[in-house]
Protein backbone atom coordinates (compact mmCIF):
# COMPACT_ATOMS: atom_id res chain seq x y z
CA UNK A 1 0.00 0.00 0.00
CA UNK A 2 2.61 2.56 1.17
CA UNK A 3 4.17 2.07 -2.29
CA UNK A 4 1.23 3.30 -4.12
CA UNK A 5 1.66 6.12 -2.15
CA UNK A 6 5.10 6.97 -2.83
CA UNK A 7 4.38 6.03 -7.05
CA UNK A 8 1.72 8.80 -7.07
CA UNK A 9 4.05 11.00 -5.75
CA UNK A 10 6.88 10.34 -7.94
CA UNK A 11 4.29 10.40 -11.00
CA UNK A 12 3.02 13.76 -10.13
CA UNK A 13 5.16 15.61 -7.95
CA UNK A 14 2.87 15.73 -5.25
CA UNK A 15 1.16 13.79 -2.15
CA UNK A 16 -1.84 11.39 -2.73
CA UNK A 17 -4.82 13.36 -1.47
CA UNK A 18 -5.16 13.76 2.59
CA UNK A 19 -7.87 11.69 3.82
CA UNK A 20 -8.03 13.32 7.55
CA UNK A 21 -9.43 16.63 7.05
CA UNK A 22 -7.56 18.94 9.46
CA UNK A 23 -9.39 19.77 12.92
CA UNK A 24 -9.70 23.51 12.03
CA UNK A 25 -11.67 22.87 8.77
CA UNK A 26 -14.02 20.19 10.96
CA UNK A 27 -14.56 22.63 13.82
CA UNK A 28 -15.17 25.15 11.02
CA UNK A 29 -17.73 23.21 9.05
CA UNK A 30 -19.18 22.53 12.83
CA UNK A 31 -19.48 26.23 13.67
CA UNK A 32 -21.43 26.99 10.52
CA UNK A 33 -24.25 23.74 10.76
CA UNK A 34 -24.66 24.92 14.37
CA UNK A 35 -24.98 28.52 13.48
CA UNK A 36 -27.29 27.49 10.25
CA UNK A 37 -29.37 25.91 12.84
CA UNK A 38 -29.55 28.39 15.33
CA UNK A 39 -30.74 30.50 12.68
CA UNK A 40 -33.46 28.23 11.76
CA UNK A 41 -34.63 28.19 14.72
CA UNK A 42 -34.93 31.86 15.53
CA UNK A 43 -36.71 32.21 12.38
CA UNK A 44 -39.35 29.67 13.19
CA UNK A 45 -39.82 30.80 17.06
CA UNK A 46 -40.65 34.10 15.59
CA UNK A 47 -42.41 32.66 12.57
CA UNK A 48 -45.00 31.04 14.91
CA UNK A 49 -45.26 33.97 16.80
CA UNK A 50 -46.19 35.93 14.44
CA UNK A 51 -49.48 33.78 13.58
CA UNK A 52 -50.49 33.48 16.98
CA UNK A 53 -50.60 37.61 17.48
CA UNK A 54 -51.63 38.20 14.18
CA UNK A 55 -54.73 36.33 14.44
CA UNK A 56 -56.77 33.48 15.71
CA UNK A 57 -58.25 33.77 19.45
CA UNK A 58 -58.09 36.41 22.44
CA UNK A 59 -60.01 38.13 25.54
CA UNK A 60 -60.44 41.72 24.79
CA UNK A 61 -61.59 42.29 28.17
CA UNK A 62 -64.32 40.50 30.95
CA UNK A 63 -66.30 41.83 33.68
CA UNK A 64 -66.95 39.74 36.58
CA UNK A 65 -70.92 39.42 37.76
CA UNK A 66 -70.50 37.43 41.22
CA UNK A 67 -70.89 34.12 41.88
CA UNK A 68 -68.67 32.68 39.21
CA UNK A 69 -70.69 34.39 36.72
CA UNK A 70 -69.04 37.12 33.92
CA UNK A 71 -69.17 38.65 30.57
CA UNK A 72 -66.53 38.43 28.14
CA UNK A 73 -65.60 39.97 25.11
CA UNK A 74 -63.99 37.55 22.81
CA UNK A 75 -62.33 38.22 19.41
CA UNK A 76 -61.96 34.98 16.66
CA UNK A 77 -60.69 35.03 13.60
CA UNK A 78 -61.26 38.75 12.89
CA UNK A 79 -64.90 38.58 14.80
CA UNK A 80 -65.95 39.99 18.53
CA UNK A 81 -68.50 37.87 20.21
CA UNK A 82 -70.23 39.24 23.61
CA UNK A 83 -70.15 36.30 25.86
CA UNK A 84 -72.23 35.17 28.80
CA UNK A 85 -70.11 32.56 31.31
CA UNK A 86 -71.08 30.47 34.13
CA UNK A 87 -70.53 27.32 35.67
CA UNK A 88 -73.18 25.32 33.69
CA UNK A 89 -71.83 26.81 30.16
CA UNK A 90 -71.54 29.19 27.99
CA UNK A 91 -74.03 32.16 26.00
CA UNK A 92 -73.37 33.64 23.16
CA UNK A 93 -75.54 37.04 23.88
CA UNK A 94 -74.59 39.16 20.43
CA UNK A 95 -72.20 39.77 18.13
CA UNK A 96 -70.37 42.75 18.49
CA UNK A 97 -69.48 45.20 15.27
CA UNK A 98 -65.64 45.04 14.77
CA UNK A 99 -63.84 47.80 15.80
CA UNK A 100 -62.72 50.72 12.94
CA UNK A 101 -59.22 50.84 11.75
CA UNK A 102 -56.69 54.01 13.16
CA UNK A 103 -57.60 54.91 8.90
CA UNK A 104 -60.95 54.25 9.50
CA UNK A 105 -61.28 56.34 12.64
CA UNK A 106 -59.18 59.21 11.50
CA UNK A 107 -61.19 59.40 8.11
CA UNK A 108 -64.81 59.39 9.95
CA UNK A 109 -63.17 62.18 12.63
CA UNK A 110 -62.16 64.65 9.53
CA UNK A 111 -64.98 63.60 7.01
CA UNK A 112 -67.45 64.92 10.51
CA UNK A 113 -65.15 68.04 10.92
CA UNK A 114 -65.47 68.83 6.89
CA UNK A 115 -69.10 69.02 7.12
CA UNK A 116 -69.27 70.59 10.02
CA UNK A 117 -67.51 73.67 8.45
CA UNK A 118 -69.32 73.89 5.29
Amino acid sequence: MSWLVFAQTDVLGTAGPDLVPSVWRVLGALAVVLALLAALAWLLRRQQALRRSGRGMGVESALSLGERRSVAIVSIEGRRLLLGLAPNGVTLLTELAPLPTFDEAVSRATAGDGDARA
